[in-house]
């Protein structure tokens, strides 16, 4: 399934939640049922910069796809995290590097969030970018 087919699926899921932040608040709910990362990948060299919130950041490639895994301070910015990870994991590195989408825009998720929320979590979306890039063919 290429990510515009996962977008539209997942903009699908969510239409029954008609308000944003009810949105928000399922992703965040969602999320508490993932584990944390362990200690072990919770390092320097994984932590995304730019997020006013710790947020760690661990991308790998499996098969030719990416799969991403994150983890951070705030519940808020976490669950989000989790979200966008969900959403391009399973993607091939080429499709991530190339694709316009911002799921978490497409759901009008980021609206009600500060400026420097929006700001951190752009820069996640840069970084999962980026390590598909450095892995595309």
């Amino acid at each position: 399934m290429s990510l515009t087919e996962k977008l539209q699926l997942t903009v699908d899921d969510l239409a029954i939640l008609e308000d944003p932040q009810e949105r928000l608040g399922a992703i965040v709910d969602r999320a508490k049922r993932i584990p944390p990362l362990p200690t072990s990948e919770r390092l320097e060299e994984t932590r995304v910069r730019g997020c006013v919130s710790v947020v760690w950041l661990v991308g790998e490639i499996r098969d030719g796809r990416c799969h991403f895994r994150a983890d951070a301070e705030s519940p808020l910015v976490r669950g989000l995290m989790i979200f966008l990870c969900e959403f391009f994991s399973g993607a091939p590195s080429d499709e991530i590097a190339a694709t316009p989408l911002d799921p978490l825009a497409a759901l009008d998720l980021t609206r009600n969030l500060s400026p420097t929320r929006r700001h951190g979590l752009a820069s996640a979306l840069a970084t999962i970018r980026a390590f598909a890039t450095t892995h595309s063919s």
